[in-house]
């Protein structure tokens, strides 16, 4: 298991996986609009119980992906055996098991770790209500969907952003009564959140980006680091010990215990906090060393190391990821997961 877990971190956060000529996809590509894969086609791959997912490519990657005689897959890296039997697993909608939707890729914000807003926009990713439900359903026909996850950049205002999350919440409510829903919205009041638990939804996740707020000044500088923490404490309120999550980027040059101190503060709130390494990429990288410099890149030492932290914290304040049944927690392709992966 410990050998299984440390290739999951050397695969999330290593580059692509390289495809064989004339490899036949076995399912649709994901072309994701929101997340660390955001503006590559990516696929999720399985092997002993962990998933991951991954750009691909037929022209490079540090990763090769073979096929045998009998079909079986398998992974080497530069060259090297890693991985002797994988899978590949079918995307819903961005996840494997899940439909989440990013409404709008545009943002008025300019948080310097974030592709979305950076995307080319030729395709039409302006996602309405009614198109979202048409897609849902196509989805619920296909596969079984275990849940439906909304995130979206912040477009016009936050206030129509938050009013475009009840509308298309309302609507998956209305016509799936039982399905779990999981919102990822910037917002920037308590009624705002109250709104969202109004019109269906279960989880929220409302993210801190960083544990120091210098940091996050010079990555997300039109976000407002001390409010976040407040309407974190105001989303428990609303739904509840377990059911709010919060991301916590590392890798810009925070140190171990300043992410201790920051998950603990969320756990003793009833705040489940989510660990990601940072990603940087042809997209992002200009306006991530002009806001930061050049931070270390995450090692997978220091994934692991921060995983097992994350679980010994929410474990002494009697927390588990497994209460959380949308959004990155349930999906687990790109972070190390306790109580999942570990």
């Amino acid at each position: 298991m410990e050998e299984d877990l440390r290739r999951k971190a050397i695969l999330t956060l290593g580059g692509g996986v390289l495809l064989p000529e004339g490899f036949s996809l076995p399912c649709r590509i994901s072309h994701s609009t929101a997340g660390p894969g955001a503006g590559f086609g990516s696929f999720a791959f399985s092997f002993n119980g962990y998933r991951v997912k991954k750009s691909v490519s037929y022209e490079t990657g540090e990763f090769e992906l073979h096929v045998d005689g009998d079909g079986k897959l398998s992974l080497t890296r530069r060259g090297e055996p890693f991985i002797d039997s994988i899978t590949i697993e079918p995307v819903v909608r961005h996840c494997p098991e899940q439909a989440f939707f990013n409404l709008d890729p545009r943002c008025i914000f300019h948080c310097a770790y974030c592709n979305s807003p950076l995307l080319d926009m030729s395709e039409d990713k302006h996602l309405s209500t009614e198109k979202i439900m048409d897609m849902l359903r196509e989805s619920v026909s296909e596969h079984d969907v275990k849940a439906v996850s909304f995130t979206s950049g912040v477009v016009g205002s936050v206030d129509q952003t938050v009013e475009r999350f009840v509308d298309v919440v309302g609507a998956v409510r209305h016509e799936f009564p039982g399905m779990p829903i999981g919102v990822e919205p910037y917002v920037s009041s308590r009624a705002h959140i109250e709104m969202l638990k109004d019109a269906g939804a279960d989880e929220i996740k409302l993210n801190i980006e960083t544990p120091r707020k210098d940091i996050f000044e010079k990555v997300c500088p039109d976000l407002d680091y001390d409010g976040i923490w407040r309407l974190l404490a105001d989303a428990v309120d609303v739904f509840g010990r377990g059911r709010v999550i919060s991301n916590i980027i590392y890798g810009m040059g925070e140190s171990d215990p300043d992410l201790e101190d920051a998950m603990d503060r969320m756990c003793s709130m009833g705040v489940i906090p989510g660990l990601r390494a940072l990603r940087t990429n042809g997209i992002n990288s200009e306006q991530l060393t002009s806001a930061i410099g050049h931070p270390d890149p995450v090692t997978s030492d220091r994934a692991l190391r921060l995983a097992k932290m994350q679980k010994d914290i929410l474990e002494k304040h009697g927390m588990s990821t497994m209460s959380s049944v949308t959004m990155c927690m349930e999906c687990g392709c790109c972070d190390l997961v306790p109580f999942r992966d570990l």
